[in-house]
């Protein structure tokens, strides 16, 4: 009896492990609970895991998912396209629930959101935009940002002088509108021109390095600097620190990472365009959830961006 009861146990136990591995619909499902309810799960794709405010957005986007209980996966695509569409591919085949997307560029991007609909899986675009258009989208409007930052420049300014513009990573969404806010200011400034404008792929070094050619190449030239983000802003500012050119040029950057709000603070740099990755992230993952539970949801949120200067800075450090 003694060893015909341990082998029922043996098969009841090897069973149990059995149905269990197997439960669950999706290759990333998880089972919860007795009623062998599912945890929802989504896959994500980000720009670039290097970047300060990316990674502010990935923190956003992990603290809702554990107050709404889902399941997050977070895939860093390192800036490229071909590697994101690669990503999505891989979570078509795994037949996850949702897809949030981070577009590295508004073209090349595109065929991750296809691919996605065209399996039957909702994609949620967070903070930055492709040519396609997926289930829904939630972000800022990027033209608002490079119009804020240049409209400063020009009010500091007086309305007259030479501007720099650092551009991030070329054909990502970003780049591209934050461009034509700046630019649409430019043709309404007339006195205010463009000097020099260059890539710096929404990196410090670069930025730094290319600050250190401009200043070589336009000198005492150069009244302002726009940067289309804060970490080419800090790169700019840490050049012109070094060559002792600050005290004469004016630096806008964008997002308010924890650096630039300090050094905005300190008065070391003039201003940035906060940007909300808590709201961006937190209602990216709210909104695929939505779809998943067959909720109403919107189709585009979109949240404002705000000028942060030396007056203000103490309400975003907080």
């Amino acid at each position: 009896m003694t060893v015909r009861t341990g082998v029922l146990i043996a098969t009841a136990v090897i069973a149990a492990f059995a149905a269990g591995c197997s439960s669950g619909g999706g290759a990333g499902a998880v089972a919860v609970g007795g009623g062998g309810a599912r945890q929802p799960v989504i896959e994500v794709s980000l720009l670039n895991l290097s970047n300060e405010f990316i990674v502010m957005l990935n923190q956003a986007m992990d603290d809702k998912a554990r107050q709404l209980g889902v399941r997050l996966i977070v895939n860093d695509a390192q800036r490229s396209a071909d590697r994101q569409v690669e990503q999505v591919e891989s979570f078509v085949a795994q037949k996850v629930d949702a897809i949030i997307l981070n577009p590295c560029e508004v073209e090349a991007s595109a065929p991750a959101v296809d691919k996605a609909l065209a399996a039957g899986i909702p994609v949620v675009n967070v903070n930055s935009e492709t040519k396609s258009a997926p289930t829904a989208f939630v972000g800022s409007r990027d033209e608002d940002a490079g119009r804020i930052a240049v409209e400063y420049i020009a009010k500091r300014l007086g309305g007259r002088g030479n501007l720099l513009m650092m551009h991030g990573y070329m054909g990502q969404a970003a780049e591209i509108k934050r461009s034509q806010g700046a630019l649409e200011v430019l043709s309404k400034t007339p006195d205010l021109k463009l000097l020099a404008q260059q890539a710096a792929d929404w990196d410090r070094a670069k930025a730094m390095g290319l600050m250190e050619n401009w200043i070589q190449s336009y000198g005492d030239r150069i009244n302002a600097v726009f940067a289309q983000n804060d970490e080419m802003a800090m790169g700019a500012l840490m050049a012109l620190e070094q060559a002792n050119r600050k005290a004469h040029v004016v630096v806008v950057g964008v997002d308010a990472i924890a650096d630039a709000l300090a050094a905005v603070r300190d008065g070391r740099l003039d201003a940035t365009v906060f940007q909300d990755a808590k709201g961006q992230g937190g209602a990216a993952v709210e909104t695929a959830v939505k779809i998943i539970r067959r909720e109403p949801y919107e189709k585009q949120t979109l949240i404002p961006f705000q000028l942060v200067t030396k007056d203000n800075v103490g309400q975003y450090l907080r």
